[in-house]
């Protein structure tokens, strides 16, 4: 791998405008991927996993707003001028979306989406050329020449996906973000969609930003594992150590309700991920956190690094389990007293 990560995200922000307020869908994240490298986004619905991908690659709706460091190689992504942005998305930062349906267009054959994305981005090449790059993209996707010219509905869920997956990679880009790449697949299928994404790290150096819910997809095909929740990074490590020692009460969580061969009994977290548009003061998971603290109320988490090399935002781990009384504004000491008396 090399020492400059491909991608470099600094204390990235992203709001979305409502009537009730700006939600915070993304608040202050920070990760790094290097090229050959696979880092996996865990976390609930609505934690913020497919607005941070969104965000990095610019592709964020009006009314949404973003501040922070983006930085892919030299270049600095947020607040980059559209023209500049479009020439990196594609060539060199592609995207696989959740849903192949809502991105491959249902009245253009499979061949002209291809040859309309190369030309876009590539318009020096000829037809023939073009035509030839499409077919070797599709064909490492194991898409015949045969159905070339086939529209998307002509094509099964997994078949579709193995569009996206070649649409995406078809200008050869040096950072993949794959957002939900095997949701509502087949085991098989989407067991051939991970060794497609693991060939490509491994033959051409692709960065990845998998972004999943499926922790056992993280498992075998992760790095590192980067867990989300309610906006924020509570938890990143390499994989092996994440899922062996847990330092977060969240990701402990995660981990105690994946359903198994030894399963007898389901377990879930209680309560429901915050609403974004008010998310409760200081750590946002303490409100359903078994071991929530009365500083866990009341101010943010320190991020630290652990001996084991995990960086997690925690009291449990904090400079100081509990803060001092010095430490704290007077308001501070007057919601400790009222907790207690609690």
């Amino acid at each position: 791998m090399s020492v400059e990560p491909v991608l470099s995200v600094r204390d990235l922000r992203v709001w979305y405008g409502t009537q009730r307020g700006p939600v915070r869908a993304v608040d202050g994240v920070s990760l790094e991927i290097s090229a050959g490298e696979t880092l996996g986004l865990v976390g609930e619905s609505g934690s913020g996993k497919s607005t941070l991908g969104r965000g990095i690659m610019g592709l964020l709706p009006d009314g949404a707003a973003i501040d922070g460091e983006v930085r892919f190689r030299a270049d600095q992504l947020v607040g980059l001028k559209a023209r500049k942005l479009r020439s990196i998305r594609g060539p060199r930062i592609g995207m696989i979306f959740q849903e192949p349906m809502t991105r491959l267009d249902p009245l253009m054959r499979i061949e002209n989406q291809f040859l309309e994305t190369i030309e876009a981005h590539e318009p020096d090449l000829t037809r023939r050329e073009q035509r030839k790059r499409a077919l070797e993209a599709l064909g490492g996707m194991g898409i015949p020449p045969t159905r070339f010219r086939q529209y998307p509905h002509e094509f099964s869920g997994g078949m579709r996906q193995r569009i996206m997956i070649a649409l995406a990679l078809v200008l050869r880009p040096a950072l993949l973000i794959a957002d939900e790449p095997t949701t509502a697949l087949d085991v098989l299928v989407e067991a051939q969609i991970l060794s497609i994404l693991a060939d490509l790290r491994s033959h051409f150096g692709t960065a990845l930003l998998l972004i999943t819910h499926n922790l056992g997809i993280v498992a075998g095909s992760c790095d590192r594992v980067a867990v989300m929740y309610a906006g924020k990074i509570v938890e990143e490590g390499d994989t092996s150590t994440v899922f062996a020692e847990p330092a977060h009460p969240y990701t402990r969580e995660l981990l105690r309700s994946i359903i198994s061969l030894r399963t007898t009994g389901l377990r879930y977290i209680p309560g429901a991920p915050p609403d974004l548009s008010d998310p409760p003061a200081a750590c946002r998971f303490h409100p359903r956190c078994p071991n929530a603290m009365t500083v866990c109320a009341v101010r943010d988490p320190v991020e630290v690094t652990l001996e084991t090399g995990q960086r997690v935002s925690c009291w449990l781990h904090g400079p100081e389990p509990e803060l001092r009384e010095e430490d704290t504004s007077p308001l501070e000491r007057k919601t400790f007293a009222a907790a207690d008396e609690a």
